[in-house]
C-alpha cells in the first residue's frame, strides 16, 4: 500500500492523500484526502497481472458552485 500511496501522491501532487487498510478486507483499501474519505482502491491480481482500481463517487451536492 505504501507504493500505491506514493504513486497517488506524486500523480495528484498532493501529500495529504492516504491509503488506509480496510478492516477484514485484504483486497481493498480506503483513500482519504486529508481527513475526508474520497474513494476505495481495489487490488486486482486476476490472471497473474497485478493492477489497482481506484473508485470515487462524486455526489451532485458536491458540484454546487
Amino acid at each position: 500500500m505504501e507504493k500505491v500511496q506514493a504513486y497517488l501522491r506524486k500523480t495528484f501532487g498532493n501529500q495529504t492523500l492516504r491509503v488506509v487498510a480496510r478492516p477484514r478486507k485484504m483486497d481493498s483499501a480506503e483513500i482519504y484526502l486529508g481527513e475526508e474519505f474520497i474513494g476505495v482502491l481495489f487490488r486486482d491480481d486476476e490472471d497473474g497481472d497485478l493492477s489497482y482500481n481506484f473508485q470515487m463517487a462524486i455526489l451532485a451536492e458536491d458540484l454546487v458552485d
